[in-house]
């Protein structure tokens, strides 16, 4: 639950609205909208509404109040989900990935680089340079990847034409690695053609408007779009970008990731080729088809490091193989001459994009990582796909776009209802069945084999004889007319909305579209000419050669039969599917508010339109299938505690559970809960506003009142309360000070009113007035050189030996019974004491339970002689290390207030402390043995000499 924002603006999390009908969702979706909050949840799913405006809610202030926080401690935002996500794979050593989903213009692409910025600030922080520099090439590649696969569309100034799956990769320490991306269907067909209003690439427009006047002469170049068929259309099209400005950003990233300047200039001189290849006309005389221009044709080979005739030859004619064997030229027509023209554009473009990506993949991806020595590695994954798209006209590009978000709203519908049953199931609670929409029948209709529309479309390729789109649409209408999410003129006649011969319609989960199959067939063979593929590949430019491995092959081998692009298409989508199925998902839902990009209309059929397809109602639904709200018993009583007398600061009872049962009983919530197996589930909202509104209110007592205490008064305070006296009014004022110490803050009180209890006054330092950090060997600060590989280690003992919790660790000197010592490492966790080896990557040497120790012992001075008493009568002698956080501080304090808190709290038991004024007594291997600490200028903690019956350790004199 998202922390309590004012009334005036709704409700943060659907969850808690009174009644979840789609009247009060929309209600409370625009009136956020209105008051700025784009933002709401629905559990941990967040929805998005695009603002269409710049908002302050994206700086470091932000990254800071979200970083390591919990989702319901802020309100509602994408840093928080992003947090979750990185957290699980942190701290769980758990594969997970953020789906965002949408339409287009809904705010997609804009989401997932806030997401990856977030990540890029909170990792790395001690700005490591190999880490800092994957950083920046996946942030960079985000600029890079909507240059040459965004574009201006009717709805969106900036839609991406091309999915996006960007794989993060972490170490065991949560830093980023590397990475790898996926894209997905790019829509090359926008390179030749583009809708009224509408843009080509991004790419195109950058180059022709902001590069250098040299740069353009070089390529035989205007600065001019209009000049050049493949960008008319789009010249005079309004828009927001900035095509000079970002084309300087792109160079820059580009650069930055690792492109050569011999490959970036190779990038560039592609696109040119395109360009001019859209201005290649062509003539007849009778049958003998003809270039108009030859010049240009010499300017494409010139970019293209290929022979002139070659281009020319490759553009009217086409080389095939006889069943003979012999090898002739076919010349085109006119019509054919244009078709190849454009697929080889289209090709160019397509294998460019595909390059940029691989090459970006060779500079990120992970290399030579093994587990053994680095740790786990682990991953985030971030989906960035097109959305659901209904045009006036749509193709066979908008039927695989939409096929593709039946498949991921499957997936959505699958995972949230199958996590939420199989967490109910898992706690023991009642399961309520939710109805709703399972669109596996769409999914079926699309790509089932031998009976779905792609086994369709493949069926018809590889028909011989001349199939057009028409017979293949006369064939899905004969194989479909009985699914009830297909029709078309044929079976609907008096639809007059679709055209015979021309028309089918899907009722798809988002709703009905109507697709043209004019240029299916052609879409799906995505047929380009051999003599394209070759003329490529022989190219002098490696970068081009490099694209083209497929025309190595000469006209006369034998080639399988590539698979069509709807196929490959659909394989693809399964592979991404699966791949977010076996990672812990995390959803941002997209809204786009009205169609005129404004910010301060909202369409409230629009929006409605898309709540109802996106299934967010249904999804309140499940979230709410009888409890609204559901926390594990620690975090709960973690949050609530302080709002009942019997669980703060801390509780006495058996489990966290008998406590929160405590929390819910002062309360009087009885009767609107239900006791999991490790959580508790609340079933209304108004619950957990009540506990809310009275932790808000006693949050400010203790701030106010810590202004105007020292820190010795502050745990003595503590003490005072802890300690239980016969003055019920006292206990009650003192309670009501303390009530809000932040739950982070804990344990470190814990261990000071532990530690100041168990020495007594008798130890003159021990260390009240600094922070306590408890865990030293990960603390880059305090042992720089080596932290990384302590953190290694600690994770293999904890997968290894189970521990949950470290208790303390630090260095030391370790005394040995023959009175040697030597450097060591101290590790205390919940279940054992480790003694490590720092010089071999922290090699355990002994491992001994928590259980086996008796008591401690320590000296009333300054020094750090600690000595450990166990069952065995084998006791552990060690002297602390400061490290280099800070010199000269006591921690022998802080080694005995942790322990003995811990056995106060989780063993349910005492810790015997002694402080000794003349030796400490102690045993090893049995044998009775005393320490004398002496003081003694220009000493070291390593020096000792043997007494008559022990041995002396001298210290500096402080």
């Amino acid at each position: 639950m998202a922390e309590l924002e004012g009334l005036e603006f709704g409700k943060s999390d659907f969850v808690l609205l009174d009644e979840v009908t789609m009247e009060q969702f929309m209600e409370n979706l625009k009136l956020r909208f209105e008051k700025g909050r784009i933002y709401t949840y629905i559990g941990e799913v967040v929805v998005s509404v695009n603002p269409y405006r710049q908002m302050d809610i994206y700086g470091k202030e932000a990254i800071d109040a979200y970083r390591g926080r919990e989702l319901y401690e802020n309100p509602p935002h994408l840093y928080a989900v992003s947090d979750a996500a990185y957290k699980a794979m942190k701290r769980r050593a758990k594969d997970t990935c953020i789906v965002i989903s949408g339409e287009s213009g809904a705010g997609k692409t804009e989401a997932s680089k806030y997401i990856m910025q977030y990540i890029a600030a909170i990792t790395n922080p001690s700005q490591r340079a190999e880490v800092e520099s994957v950083k920046n090439v996946l942030l960079k590649s985000n600029c890079v990847l909507e240059a040459f696969g965004n574009a201006k569309t009717n709805r969106n100034d900036n839609s991406s034409r091309f999915g996006k799956y960007m794989d993060i990769n972490f170490n065991f320490n949560g830093d980023p690695t590397g990475g790898h991306i996926n894209n997905y269907l790019l829509e090359k067909s926008r390179v030749v053609q583009q809708q009224g209003g509408e843009r080509n690439f991004h790419s195109f427009y950058q180059l022709l408007r902001g590069g250098t006047e040299e740069t353009l002469k070089s390529f035989h170049l205007e600065n001019n779009p209009a000049l050049y068929t493949y960008t008319r259309e789009g010249a005079a099209a309004a828009t927001t970008n900035n095509d000079r400005s970002n084309h300087k950003a792109v160079m820059s990233a580009l650069d930055v990731i690792g492109f050569s300047k011999e490959e970036i200039n190779s990038i560039y001189q592609i696109l040119a080729a395109i360009l001019l290849l859209g201005n290649v006309e062509f003539g007849s005389e009778g049958e003998i088809v003809h270039v108009v221009d030859q010049d240009t044709v010499t300017h494409i080979s010139e970019l293209t490091a290929t022979d002139p005739e070659s281009v020319t030859k490759g553009l009217l004619y086409r080389t095939v193989a006889t069943g003979g064997g012999d090898v002739i030229e076919k010349g085109h027509t006119e019509k054919d001459a244009c078709f190849g023209r454009d697929a080889f554009a289209k090709a160019l473009y397509e294998r460019l994009f595909g390059w940029i990506v691989s090459r970006i993949n060779g500079i990120i991806e992970v290399k030579d990582y093994n587990p053994v020595l680095h740790g786990k590695n682990t991953v985030i994954g971030v989906l960035d796909i097109y959305g659901f798209e209904i045009f006036d006209n749509n193709s066979f590009e908008q039927f695989c776009i939409n096929y593709c978000n039946e498949k991921l709203q499957q997936l959505f519908i699958e995972l949230i209802l199958q996590q939420e049953q199989e967490e109910y199931q898992r706690e023991g609670i009642t399961w309520q069945h939710i109805d709703y929409f399972n669109n596996q029948i769409i999914v079926d209709l699309v790509e089932q084999q031998h009976k779905g529309i792609l086994s369709i479309l493949d069926e018809a390729c590889l028909t011989v004889g001349k199939v057009t789109d028409t017979v293949c649409l006369e064939s899905m209408d004969t194989k479909l007319a009985q699914h009830p999410h297909y029709t078309s003129r044929k079976l609907s006649p008096t639809d007059k909305t679709m055209d015979f011969q021309k028309h089918f319609r899907i009722r798809h989960y988002a709703g009905d579209v109507t697709y043209s199959v004019d240029g299916f067939l052609d879409k799906n063979k995505d047929l380009l000419f051999q003599d394209f593929k070759r003329l490529m590949y022989n190219s002098a430019n490696p970068v081009l050669k490099e694209m083209w491995p497929d025309g190595q092959l000469s006209i006369t081998e034998v080639t399988k039969r590539p698979l069509t692009a709807g196929t490959l298409f659909k394989n693809s989508i399964v592979a991404l599917v699966d791949k977010l199925a076996c990672k812990e998902p995390y959803y941002v839902r997209c809204i786009k508010p009205n169609e005129m990009k404004s910010p301060v209309l909202f369409d409230d059929a629009r929006c409605q339109h898309q709540v109802a397809y996106l299934g967010l109602l249904e999804n309140v639904m499940v979230r709410r299938a009888g409890f609204a709200y559901r926390q594990q018993y620690p975090r709960f009583l973690q949050r609530y505690k302080m709002t009942c007398e019997y669980t703060w600061p801390n509780h006495l009872m058996a489990t966290d559970r008998e406590a929160v049962e405590a929390i819910i009983t002062q309360h009087g919530f009885q009767g609107d809960v239900a006791y999991g197996h490790t959580k508790l589930f609340v079933r209304t909202p108004r619950t957990l506003f009540t506990l809310e509104q009275e932790r808000a209110t006693l949050i400010p007592i203790l701030v106010l009142f810590l202004q105007k205490v020292s820190p010795h008064t502050f745990i003595t305070i503590i003490i005072i309360i802890i300690r239980v006296t016969s003055d019920h009014q006292y206990q009650w004022w003192a309670r009501q000070i303390v009530k809000n110490i932040p739950p982070s803050e804990m344990l470190e009180v814990r261990a000071k009113v532990a530690a100041l209890t168990s020495l007594s006054g008798e130890r003159k330092d021990w260390g009240l007035g600094r922070a306590w950090e408890r865990d030293y060997l990960s603390n880059a600060r305090d042992c720089p050189q080596t932290s990384s590989a302590f953190v290694r280690v600690s994770k293999e003992l904890k997968n290894k030996d189970g521990y949950a919790q470290v208790v303390f660790s630090g260095f030391c000197r370790k005394v040995n019974r023959f009175n040697k010592s030597t450097d060591r490492a101290l590790l205390v966790t919940d279940k054992y004491v480790y003694k490590l080896e720092p010089k071999k990557l922290y090699k355990v040497l002994k491992r001994l339970p928590l259980d086996s120790f008796t008591g401690l012992s320590v000296t009333s001075g300054t020094d750090q002689m600690v000595a450990l008493h166990t069952s065995t009568q084998d006791d552990v002698l060690l002297c602390l290390q400061q490290g280099e956080l800070c010199p000269n501080q006591d921690r022998v304090g802080e080694l005995v207030g942790a322990m003995v808190d811990h056995f106060t709290r989780i063993r349910k038991g005492l810790l015997p402390v002694k402080v000794c004024r003349s030796a400490l007594q102690l045993h090893m291997r049995g044998k009775p043995k005393s320490v004398t600490v002496e003081t003694k200028a220009g000493q070291t903690v390593a020096d000792f000499k043997k007494s008559r019956d022990g041995f002396i350790l001298l210290v500096p004199d402080k």
